[in-house]
């Protein structure tokens, strides 16, 4: 006869029996394994009340089933019995701590064994302090995993729970119908779900992770951001230029050499100040300091360039609604078609076509020669998930493949159309990866079915990607430049550096942790909490920030009573309503776990470099106690060094 197998519940609670969804009451928790079973199917439920607190499942209590067994003992029942015992002895070591425990258990059910954890234990304190960028990838990896692929995390978005998801796989759960979290089942607010946003900060502290595990560390570029309020002259020069801090008429100085009418990226020998050239991912606080770095010159019109000689760079800033933004690539609309006369500037009705003229003009002819353009993104994009949380981003260069004209979306007129292409040799903000883009096909576009105009590049474009070098580059002499160049004065040059200079980090986990930062107290995140927005913010500071608001505001008029309105919190960084979020703020576990080690494995970093000082100066343990320890000071009011901002 054979034995009735006994099985426990899934992970959704259901039993895997009987089939049904038991209630708490007739369920039991395991005290080893921590697995739900269902009390009814047990071959051997408890008899008391007081036998349930210390209860173990069969499988970790060696329970023998009433029935028997044919054929003898097999090897599966071997292997159990082994886990058992190993389980059993780490319960019995009375050396271990509860969390320490907990972990070996872990560690024994996912298929390493006890002797090899202490291997690894001690690996661990025998190479500490050798290579303190080592394990700062294993550090986000255990806890930033995607509660879909269980992998890190590609263009990571954070739910209101704290839970972390691929952009891709989030949205595939999305399109299924589905609006709660995979992991917890917590309920996903509607707008998140349309509209998801791309946490930076985790695809920040991913890639300078993965630059530190890469042999290539040495070589890979860090990317930092750069606030011009730390430079000696600011974006407004006289008081009556001064618009709320900054100037409507003058931008300050351009802080590299090029000409206003420079194609491509900006290299290091246009960079007298860095010598780094333009970097991807690069954030400024608006447009009139992105102009200073001369990554988008306008400080207004989206595009910059000129009819007969092409277009230099594209600003995204949500102005039009046909925009479409997929990252690698994205559909344009061109200028034009509105009434902005008199006092109509602010205008965003179509009132008549567009053409290829002026602007227009400019983008098909870099479309028709295959000139790159440099792309900023701006904060005012909300449609889009490739947006940056504040400011304005530089994205690298992308080509134009196609342009067409087609009816807008706004009404009856139409609007000229470009696709954009990605081909930069440094990879996008938003992607953990460390390379750059390679050629890519062109993605398939419905509306041109319906376009008119339509025109595609017939001959090779000037930037393309050299297979030989494996690199995007100039395939034909860029054009001549036709405006002059303004150049830095060497003192202004010297002075410029050396701010910077003084702002970059000092170890990895240093630079990870300034990633982690409030956006409200620009410290490293305590009890951090993610917003449906993606921005982080300590619980203490975000609940002060709303202390005495409540969600509903009481309205009456005379002896009369109103009906109740609710009262809009808006995100301290953006117009977002999270009223709804600050009815219960959950604290994003996985990133507190991933700051606190990454807090733990400085300070150890700290004490090595102390104790090795002290032994080469030759002072003793009791003079050395006298001496304070030296700290490595995590100053997040500094420059963030960011791959994305």
């Amino acid at each position: 006869m054979a034995r009735v197998i006994q099985l426990p519940c899934d992970g959704d609670g259901v039993c895997m029996r009987c089939k049904s969804n038991p209630p708490p009451e007739e369920s039991l928790t395991c005290g080893t394994c921590v697995t739900p079973w269902h009390v009814s199917c047990l071959s051997s439920p408890p008899k008391t009340l007081a036998s349930t607190l210390q209860w173990h499942c069969p499988d970790c209590s060696g329970e023998i089933d009433p029935l028997p067994v044919s054929g003898g003992a097999t090897g599966f029942e071997s292997a159990g019995s082994d886990l058992v015992a190993a389980i059993r002895a780490i319960e019995a070591d009375e050396s271990l701590s509860t969390e320490e425990k907990a972990k070996k258990r872990q560690r024994l059910l996912s298929g390493k064994g006890v002797e090899e954890d202490d291997e690894e234990e001690k690996r661990k304190k025998e190479g500490k302090g050798k290579n303190p960028n080592l394990d700062v990838l294993s550090a986000l990896g255990d806890n930033l995993m995607c509660s879909f692929c269980m992998q890190l995390p590609e263009r990571p978005v954070t739910k209101p729970c704290g839970h972390n998801a691929c952009l891709k796989c989030f949205e595939k759960w999305m399109g299924q119908g589905k609006r709660t979290c995979g992991k917890c089942r917590s309920i996903i607010p509607e707008k998140m779900a349309k509209n998801p946003r791309i946490n930076s900060s985790l695809v920040a502290a991913i890639r300078l992770a993965k630059v530190s595990k890469s042999a290539a560390a040495s070589t890979s570029k860090v990317f930092h951001f750069i606030s011009n309020q730390d430079r000696p002259d600011k974006a407004f020069t006289t008081e009556r230029a001064k618009k709320t801090g900054k100037a409507n008429a003058a931008s300050g100085k351009i802080y590299v050499t090029i000409p206003p009418d420079h194609f491509g990226p900006i290299p290091a020998e246009n960079d007298p100040v860095r010598n780094q050239g333009l970097l991807v991912g690069e954030s400024w606080e608006d447009r009139l300091e992105c102009r200073q770095w001369g990554a988008h010159f306008p400080h207004v019109a989206g595009i910059a360039g000129q009819s007969t000689y092409g277009a230099q760079s594209v600003a995204l800033s949500g102005g039009y609604k046909d925009d479409e933004d997929h990252g690698e690539w994205f559909l344009y609309t061109g200028s034009g078609g509105r009434d902005l006369s008199g006092n109509k500037r602010t205008n965003k009705e179509q009132s008549f076509d567009q053409k290829f003229e002026k602007s227009n003009a400019a983008l098909k002819l870099s479309c028709r020669l295959g000139y790159p353009v440099r792309v900023v993104r701006s904060h005012k994009e909300k449609r889009s998930a490739y947006a940056p949380e504040e400011g304005v981003r530089y994205d690298g260069v992308y080509r134009i493949e196609k342009c067409w004209r087609k009816v807008g979306v706004q009404g009856s007129f139409k609007v000229c159309r470009y696709l954009f292409v990605r081909c930069d040799n440094e990879p996008a903000p938003w992607t953990s990866d460390e390379h750059g883009d390679r050629p890519r096909p062109i993605p398939n576009i419905p509306e041109l079915n319906m376009a008119t105009d339509l025109f595609e590049r017939k001959e090779t474009p000037s930037w393309a990607f050299d297979e030989g070098e494996g690199c995007w580059k100039w395939m034909k002499p860029p054009p001549a430049s036709k405006k002059s160049v303004n150049v830095l004065a060497p003192e202004e040059r010297k002075n410029l550096r050396k701010a910077i200079k003084a702002a970059h980090s000092n170890t990895m986990r240093a630079r990870l942790l300034k990633e982690f930062k409030c956006q409200i107290c620009q410290q490293v995140l305590t009890l951090p909490v993610t917003t449906p927005c993606a921005h982080n913010f300590c619980k203490a500071c975000l609940e002060a920030k709303f202390a005495g608001k409540t969600l509903v505001r009481e309205r009456s008029t005379g002896g009369r009573t109103l009906r109740a309105r609710k009262n809009v919190l808006n995100c301290p960084c953006c117009p977002t309503d999270i009223s709804d979020f600050l009815q219960n703020p959950q604290v994003n576990r996985e990133v507190a776990e991933v700051i606190e080690k990454l807090k733990t494995q400085e300070e150890d970093t700290a004490e090595l470099e102390d104790e090795d000082e002290g032994e080469c100066s030759g002072t003793t343990p009791e003079e050395d106690s006298e001496q304070p320890k030296k700290r490595i000071k995590l100053d997040t009011d500094a420059t963030v060094s960011a791959t994305i901002r």
